[in-house]
């Protein structure tokens, strides 16, 4: 981010806080229950949300090495990314051509070729089909140049490895990417590794985990026993980015800072989420990141996967590393206190009321969350 950007946002933030005001929307908003539940809504989002649009899949540490490997699954779709002669990312869908058998049962490793254990089709790391026994005597009429694993649209970027399902579209990652390139460019996160890592199977829709982030109405309540303390009272910003959203979450350390010294950076006193449309959000504090994917299983049940990102020079570092794990202990045991309201929230809705949630002016992010959600899924 740069300077310039960076001061804005602080004044912004302390000029409610002189007003003794939130960050105000145009008006309240509804939205019905329905908009969190129901299968034909999930399959439409698992299709026009999840398969067409970038995820990131994996830290690009992950693919550290030449022809490293890793096992994934999202949207329903088993995904192998790897690293080729050449030391570009691909990913491919976890298939054999042949029978559809899986090829790779490994979550990660480092090789040259996979063979099928069902009849040895083997591939090389680039997807290609390399051997497969007695293919000329029955697949003769076929060629083999067609028969290499399905590709995936696939780039590494910021520090990740992104891919899109389904490509019919024709999405353009640099058009996805544009609103935050330069904070992201920023974030160095390629220079970062992931210290921790917590996975929880959530029964909640996918939507209010991501909301849960984007106001701060919230935080002497929910968060009175963790760190409700440390940030102001119902006072957040947020900025909408393209199909993103970057919100600024103040600790109460901002009011006493002195914005004109040299030294000055907003992440010494605030907190930054950024969320990545539709369901990934990076919270960037003073010295981590933590990146939390909510990935939908079910129409009320999510998988959450939570990682504390770090200077990758001090994960082998005894100190640093008890202190990461400080850290993200943390970060969980705040969360959870989010993830239990939202399964609270979601025995609401799978009652199967004909109910709405109102967004006051201060929950704003979530009804601009939610409209983009809409137009992505009439589109």
């Amino acid at each position: 981010m740069q300077k310039e950007e960076e001061l804005k946002l602080t004044e912004e933030v302390l000029q409610l806080k002189e007003a003794n005001s939130a960050f105000l929307g145009a008006g309240v908003t509804q939205q019905g229950y329905d908009h969190y539940r129901g299968e034909k809504r999930f399959e439409d989002e698992r299709q026009k949300l999840f398969r067409r649009l970038p995820h990131a899949v994996a830290h690009s540490a992950a693919l550290a090495g030449s022809h490293a490997f890793l096992r994934a699954e999202y949207a329903g779709v088993p995904l192998l990314l790897t690293r080729d002669d050449r030391g570009q990312a691909q990913a491919f869908v976890n298939a054999c051509r042949h029978r559809g058998m899986e090829l790779v049962a490994e979550e990660a490793g480092c090789a040259r070729r996979f063979t099928c254990p069902y009849h040895a089709w083997t591939y090389g790391s680039d997807g290609e089909l390399l051997a497969a026994p007695h293919f000329e005597q029955g697949f003769g009429e076929l060629d083999k140049a067609e028969l290499g694993l399905h590709r995936l649209a696939c780039v590494e970027r910021f520090g990740f490895i992104w891919v899109t399902i389904d490509a019919s579209d024709e999405i353009q990652f640099d058009d996805y990417f544009a609103p935050i390139a330069a904070d992201f460019e920023a974030l160095n996160i390629a220079e970062l590794g992931v210290a921790e890592e917590t996975v929880l199977n959530l029964k909640a829709n996918w939507k209010l985990l991501v909301e849960g982030g984007l106001e701060a109405y919230h935080f002497k309540v929910a968060h009175k026993n963790t760190i409700g303390p440390f940030f102001e009272n119902n006072l957040s910003t947020y900025q909408v980015l393209g199909d993103h959203l970057r919100s600024v979450l103040p600790r109460t350390s901002l009011a006493d800072s002195d914005t004109s010294s040299p030294d000055f950076r907003l992440l010494d006193h605030a907190n930054l989420l950024y969320l990545m449309f539709p369901n990934t959000q990076f919270l960037v504090q003073q010295d981590h990141l933590i990146w939390i994917q909510a990935n939908p299983l079910a129409t009320d049940c999510t998988e959450l996967r939570l990682r504390t990102l770090a200077p990758a020079e001090s994960l082998g570092q005894d100190e640093l590393r008890e202190y990461w794990k400080k850290n993200h202990a943390i970060t969980c045991a705040t969360l959870r206190e989010d993830f239990a309201i939202a399964e609270g929230i979601q025995r609401s809705v799978q009652a199967g009321l004909d109910q709405s949630m109102i967004f006051g002016r201060f929950e704003s992010g979530l009804g601009a969350f939610n409209t983009t959600v809409s137009r992505r899924l009439a589109s």
